[in-house]
């Protein structure tokens, strides 16, 4: 739980940095979106068409009146602020438990969506700790993340430990940090920092794959 907090605040700063109109790695979103977003999974019953496909399409109009309203910088800055402030009482989300399994990975994706959208960035350096836990995620959420490859899937760390993601007959390892691990795993792949092992034809079906939840 100790890493939501001051991931929510990061996230929330790199959001006011950018302004309102700065691209993302989330197709069609500039950074008011993501804002909108966020806020929405927060304080909105419409939320539930993240996971319910009959309210996605009232959702997604909700996500972009909002980020609509948010052009000006002002009410950029508001709704950037509304997203630090966290969840409503009311919300699932302001329970520890829900917090911690909802945006661990949440935030940290979103927070490097908006940095690596640029022309110049470079990985951050994380907590030992930190990188721990999202290893632990990704470990936890590989086999649905990656269910969409046919090819088996091993991640490997720099220090020799490696999970197998999906089993099959042919497989490809994906090698890199934890974080960039799991950028890959959430369908980040241009701007993940990984490197693959495996047959050619093995890596070109990962490649064309659909990756993420």
């Amino acid at each position: 739980m100790r890493f939501v907090p001051p991931s929510r605040e990061v996230l929330a700063e790199v959001l006011l940095a950018a302004g309102p109109d700065a691209p993302t790695l989330c197709a069609g979103w500039d950074t008011r979106h993501l804002a909108a977003h966020l806020v929405l999974r927060e304080h909105h019953p419409l939320a539930a068409g993240i996971v319910l496909k009959p309210l996605s399409g009232r959702m997604e109009r909700t996500l972009h009146r909002w980020a609509d309203r948010a052009k000006a910088p002002e009410a950029y800055a508001a709704l950037v602020e509304r997203f630090r402030r966290g969840p409503g009482r009311l919300s699932p989300l302001s329970l520890p438990a829900v917090d911690r399994a909802a945006n661990l990975v949440e935030f940290f994706v979103h927070t490097e969506d908006v940095r690596r959208a640029g022309e110049r960035w470079a990985p951050r350096v994380l907590d030992e700790d930190y990188s721990e836990e999202l290893w632990r995620a990704l470990v936890r959420g590989s086999g649905l993340l990656y269910r969409g490859v046919d090819v088996g899937v091993i991640l490997r760390r720099p220090d020799g430990r490696r999970h197998v993601a999906r089993r099959a007959a042919t497989s490809v390892a994906i090698a890199g940090e934890p974080a960039e691990l799991l950028l890959h795993a959430y369908g980040r792949r241009g701007h993940a920092l990984v490197t693959f092992e495996g047959a050619p034809d093995a890596v070109a079906l990962l490649a064309s794959a659909e990756l993420g939840p």
